[in-house]
């Protein structure tokens, strides 16, 4: 199995994609350079190969690792099976496993990273920010720092649907006549039918990560999505999908069923109620594309429990939930409750 990194052509640093312009840029030497100036570049340079082994984790279970060499400065390289971008711990070059890519886990599409790390950091401040119980090691700057960029495997399915729901339908009539109030109760049969077409609907390919995070950071802008070039993957982390597109699609399946089935409820207007008593929902026409989505991850641990935020790294649209530190929440309480007693036995002395 091979493994590569973009280099500089001007001085062989490594190469990675900045999101903030589009480009390929040298932090060294500064050079910039375009895809089509880059993808020239790599067909000229050579290809080195790796060897693999197996390294054994915690004495009870051999997990197969993967064992590649820099080709920057010769140091090893161990990965997982799904990881397809990494970087060498050693010199920080970016390392894109070539191997990983070849027959179905060649992506479709990607759509290139848009927010940088500091987008990131600032967007993660501005979401801790107020937040009075948050614990000190969740805005301490070290622990921001270790916030990661990576591509995160997806597929996108796109259908033609044909639906019909049964409804039953009540309104109801309230009139009064004398001294007597009467209530009419008139009860319906409602159907309604359609055709829908669904397009690029997303579910995430990967076990590793938590699909109520990755759907809580939708939506992703794909009119900005390109055709794969592994060359956007420099700088960055990727995995490959370990959930494939038949299984991935169950999960699909139900957000399409569930969508179809309101949009037609919401097409019945002038009833006091309503709910849906069968439903009938067909898929035909089904199409997946396999696609890389970037996005920014930072996992921090408080009291044995670990905290995911996500950034979507094209909208920067965040997700995340803040811990509460109770040593914080007894200071402050108790501070608050102290100050209501002294208003209020001022306010008892004065009055």
């Amino acid at each position: 199995m091979s493994i590569t990194n973009h280099k500089c052509p001007n001085c062989e640093a490594g190469l990675p994609f900045n999101p903030e312009k589009g480009l390929w840029v040298c932090e060294y030497c500064k050079s910039e350079f375009t895809e089509e100036e880059l993808n020239s570049y790599t067909k000229k340079s050579e290809k080195k190969t790796t060897t693999r082994k197996k390294k054994e984790v915690n004495n009870e279970n051999i997990v197969e690792m993967d064992m590649y060499r820099c080709p920057s400065c010769g140091a090893e390289i161990l990965t997982d099976e799904n990881t397809t971008a990494t970087f060498c711990v050693y010199c920080k070059n970016p390392a894109i496993i070539k191997e990983r890519f070849k027959g179905e886990f060649n992506p479709d599409y990607i759509i290139p990273f848009k927010k940088t790390k500091q987008d990131a950091i600032e967007a993660f401040s501005r979401f801790s920010k107020g937040k009075l119980f948050t614990p000190d090691s969740f805005t301490d700057y070290n622990n921001i720092q270790e916030i990661s960029s990576i591509y995160i495997p997806f597929w996108l399915y796109t259908c033609d649907v044909n639906g019909e729901i049964n409804v039953d339908a009540r309104k109801v009539r309230s009139w009064r006549s004398g001294d007597y109030r009467y209530t009419e109760t008139s009860y319906y049969d409602v159907t309604r039918n359609g055709e829908l077409i669904f397009d690029r609907v997303p579910t995430d390919g990967s076990t590793e990560f938590d699909d109520n995070i990755m759907d809580s950071i939708e939506p992703y802008d794909y009119s900005e999505m390109t055709e794969f070039n592994m060359s956007y993957l420099s700088g960055f982390l990727s995995e490959h999908y370990d959930v494939n597109k038949d299984d991935s699609f169950e999960r699909a399946e139900n957000r399409i069923k569930e969508t179809t089935k309101n949009y037609l409820n919401n097409d019945i207007h002038g009833y006091t109620s309503k709910t849906i008593a069968s439903s009938n929902i067909t898929i035909d026409n089904l199409d997946a594309k396999y696609v890389l989505l970037p996005v920014w991850l930072l996992n921090t641990k408080y009291n044995d429990k670990i905290y995911t935020f996500a950034l979507n790294g094209q909208t920067g649209k965040m997700v995340g939930n803040i811990p509460i530190c109770k040593k914080k929440l007894i200071i402050k309480s108790s501070i608050v409750a102290g100050l209501t007693a002294i208003i209020t036995a001022l306010i008892t002395y004065f009055g």
